[in-house]
């Protein structure tokens, strides 16, 4: 299976569709074609998935000198709530730094419950943009920006 296909399998069970965070498999193929961008798949116990094993997250970075921002971060459903997300925050961190980064950037809506994960993890806020989601049924969100320095 090819890794978009991977992406594309947790996208389609981890996004719910009222948000509309979803990105297409167009998007996505077009932003893995830069070379500024990386990802990473893990299996349910937080390694890269092998041959035909389930994928049960992934990540999208996009980086710049010094700086990377997190895209897209996903986990299927049933593997929530086992630090496979935190698993995959610590990957990020890690990777950012080999790469040269000093910073880490990611924006979500106001209502995602993953804002306990990243603060967990050291984000901080450090900006909001009114109304800038809209859900499915016309309801606006603010988005909210954190930062990790390291």
């Amino acid at each position: 299976m090819e890794d978009i296909d991977r992406i594309m399998e947790v996208m389609d069970d981890a996004f719910e569709p009222r948000w509309g965070e979803a990105w297409t498999r167009g998007q996505v193929s077009s932003l893995l074609t830069l070379p500024s961008t990386h990802y990473r798949l893990v299996d349910s116990a937080g390694a890269r998935p092998v041959d035909h094993a389930p994928t049960a997250g992934f990540t999208l970075v996009r980086a710049v000198p010094g700086e990377e921002e997190l895209l897209l971060i996903g986990v299927k459903p049933q593997d929530r709530a086992s630090g496979l997300g935190r698993k995959l925050l610590d990957f990020l961190v890690r990777d950012a730094r080999s790469r040269g980064a000093e910073r880490v950037f990611l924006e979500m809506r106001e209502n995602n419950p993953a804002v306990n994960l990243y603060v967990n993890a050291g984000f901080r806020q450090i900006g909001r943009r009114s109304g800038y989601y809209k859900t499915t049924d016309g309801v606006r969100l603010d988005a909210i920006t954190f930062a990790l320095d390291f």
